[in-house]
């Protein structure tokens, strides 16, 4: 009796997931159940760490920021800066203040020195209202 050959469906399907683990090492790109779950593996690892990237920057961010802001040795902290940034509405996020941080800390200088004097002209305008 001659031997029948396989369908070529399976084939295809191992074939495909090979050439996602081609650079894997050993086993883990020639065995096709440990390729599948070396795969699964990366593509968990791949998704997670993605979320752990934006929360590296963010932390970058800030710390160039602060960084920036005590350097010039003002009495003004990261978390001040960012709360009078709310108060006073303006829409700049940590990327754009870390950018202009980096590249032209005078203008952070400028920006910084603005909000500390609108924040505190505000604050001492209020306290000399008569009371309502």
């Amino acid at each position: 009796m001659t031997r029948i050959r396989r369908g070529y469906i399976a084939w295809r399907r191992r074939t495909k997931i090979r050439l996602f683990a081609s650079s894997f090492r050993g086993a883990h790109s020639r065995l096709t159940r440990t390729i599948t779950q070396q795969k699964i593996r990366a593509l968990v690892s791949a998704h997670r760490d993605r979320d752990r990237q934006k929360i590296n920057f963010r932390h970058l961010w800030i710390t160039r920021i602060n960084a920036a802001i005590r350097e010039r040795g003002a009495c003004h902290s990261y978390s001040r800066l960012i709360n009078d940034l709310y108060k006073r509405q303006l829409l700049l996020n940590r990327k754009i203040l870390a950018q202009i941080a980096i590249s032209n800390r005078n203008c952070l200088y400028m920006i910084s020195n603005e909000i500390i004097k609108e924040v505190s002209w505000k604050e001492s305008t209020e306290t000399e209202l008569p009371g309502e």
